[in-house]
């Protein structure tokens, strides 16, 4: 093993850590745009599920999938426009967030039977999990920090000023979760203090 090979190696280290700082540099503009900009970005991600409605009815004409396949992800598209009627809220324990995480493991299995059975090229295979499989639930896995953003709703029953007032549990309330969040508190904790000087 020669010395180049071995600097190779920790070429390729200092690569992936590059990689891996853009791809969260990347996620918290995203999480910082769309807890910005809710309308504009359940929008896009309407369009997006548009698009991919549109490449599984493509698909029925042009690609030998297995129909099975083609409506899992349709239906998983189906679920995902459930889950953007209540946009940037979303619950977690609802059925159609629950079917569509179903749904989405299901047709990641039949995907990964069909292109076992079924020679592609690499590329082919990938623009298929990319653009049908994972870029919608990545679009709205980077839109739950918006749900920080949200004030919460209540039953019009509870008194607005009592004890249990939602809005002020809220406010004062720590606990707010969600992928801008979670980078605060990896900016916080990892990165230094900068002091500002006064002159």
């Amino acid at each position: 093993m020669t010395f180049l090979s071995v600097l190779s190696y920790a070429s390729l280290l200092v690569q992936i850590c590059f990689v891996t700082v853009s791809i969260a540099a990347g996620l918290y503009y995203l999480a910082e745009l769309v807890e910005e900009y809710t309308v504009t970005a359940k929008k896009t991600i309407t369009w997006m599920v548009i698009a991919s409605v549109l490449l599984y009815v493509i698909f029925i004409f042009t690609e030998q999938f297995s129909w099975t396949m083609l409506l899992c992800g349709m239906g998983a598209q189906a679920l995902h426009v459930a889950i953007l009627k209540n946009f940037p809220y979303v619950k977690f324990l609802s059925l159609s967030f629950l079917g569509a995480l179903i749904l989405l493991l299901f047709n990641h299995y039949l995907a990964f039977i069909y292109f076992q059975q079924h020679h592609h090229p690499f590329v082919e295979v990938m623009a298929y999990f990319t653009l049908c499989l994972w870029l919608v639930p990545f679009a709205l896995f980077v839109s739950l920090s918006a749900n920080d953003n949200v004030l919460p709703t209540s039953s019009e029953k509870t008194p607005l000023l009592s004890d249990n007032d939602i809005v002020t549990n809220y406010f004062s309330s720590k606990k707010k979760l969600g992928l801008l969040s979670l980078f605060n508190y990896a900016k916080e904790s990892l990165l230094p203090e900068r002091n500002k000087k006064s002159f």
